[in-house]
């Protein structure tokens, strides 16, 4: 059990962020375990084959992100702001000193009892290697992520906007009571049940942030690293029903705005998909596809994400705001 002490200053630096990074090592744990999961099955699906054929559980990450235990400290910057872009957090880790990588690389090496050469090249020197974790970093993302980061960042976005009204209606201790089974406020200070090392504010830096995860799993996840502010990372609301068909029950109202080609190929991309899975599933020709796709992309309603010699088209979050609109 870890106690967690608040003066007025560090509450009044209390914040909320969403990152992309804080989903990337329990996500790529839940793709390289072989393990079945009841939320995230439907995404494994889609998605595993396309890590593996990528090679991505045979690299960089497969060796700085074991089974379990220690994930290296470099590989979740603090965010600078509340939804950091991609490349934003590619360049905080490019950015991490030469003696925190080692340090965090020695820490590693504990865990698991060596570290193999990849791993032992990026502690000897860390300014020549962290660009090929950053790659790999962004082909994971590319992958295994991006498609369907509107749909995760909708579900995250909507804890945060839940939680900040908990502190406006009742207070920050019930914010901090509602947070998780294993986490309480009580007498000035967030006790973290299982937590095996204590967090005193000299060593923990002040404030506390605070990021809603799809794929932390059941309990918290903590990083301690002045100057940082501590970051605690925890299962957010509305996981369950993540992966659940969205029926665009009202879309036939967006026929008349977008036509009948387009509208269908927004109702088709509840999951991300090629221009040719998209042909076959709705009759049209794949020349047809690609050309109503590019005009959703331009409008800002589809993004494209390059998967191995593929490209698959996802939903925006405009799309879903959009689609949402018009079945209301």
């Amino acid at each position: 059990m870890a106690d967690l002490a608040f003066s007025a200053n560090d509450l009044a630096q209390v914040r909320f962020a969403v990152s992309l990074l804080w989903e990337v090592a329990p996500s790529f744990r839940l793709l390289t375990s072989n393990a079945a999961h009841p939320v995230h099955r439907p995404w494994i699906e889609q998605v595993r084959p396309r890590v593996l054929a990528a090679g991505l559980d045979r690299g960089w990450l497969a060796e700085l992100i074991g089974p379990s235990g220690y994930i290296p400290d470099f590989l979740n910057p603090a965010p600078t702001g509340p939804a950091p872009t991609p490349a934003a957090e590619r360049d905080a880790i490019l950015a991490s000193p030469a003696d925190r990588v080692r340090e965090d690389l020695n820490h590693l090496a504990r865990h698991q009892g060596h570290l193999g050469p990849r791993l032992s090249s990026l502690r000897a020197d860390p300014p020549s290697y962290l660009s090929k974790v950053t790659q790999e970093l962004e082909t994971y993302w590319e992958l295994a992520l991006a498609p369907h980061w509107a749909r995760i960042r909708a579900v995250l976005d909507a804890d945060v906007l839940h939680r900040a009204r908990t502190v406006a209606e009742h207070g920050a201790a019930r914010l901090f009571d509602d947070l998780h089974a294993s986490a309480s406020w009580h007498d000035n200070a967030l006790t973290l049940v299982h937590r095996k090392r204590d967090m005193p504010r000299r060593s923990a830096g002040a404030g506390l942030l605070l990021i809603p995860s799809a794929f932390t799993g059941p309990g918290l996840r903590t990083r301690v690293r002045p100057p940082d502010p501590p970051q605690l990372a925890y299962p957010a609301r509305g996981i369950g029903t993540l992966w659940e068909p969205r029926l665009a029950t009202g879309a036939r109202a967006l026929t008349p705005v977008l036509g009948r080609s387009r509208t269908l190929l927004l109702t088709e991309l509840d999951t991300p998909a090629s221009t040719t899975a998209l042909a076959h599933r709705t009759g049209l020709s794949p020349a047809g596809v690609s050309q109503h796709l590019t005009a959703l992309r331009d409008a800002g309603l589809v993004s494209a994400h390059r998967a191995g010699r593929s490209v698959l088209y996802a939903r925006t979050a405009a799309a879903e705001t959009l689609l949402a609109a018009a079945s209301a």
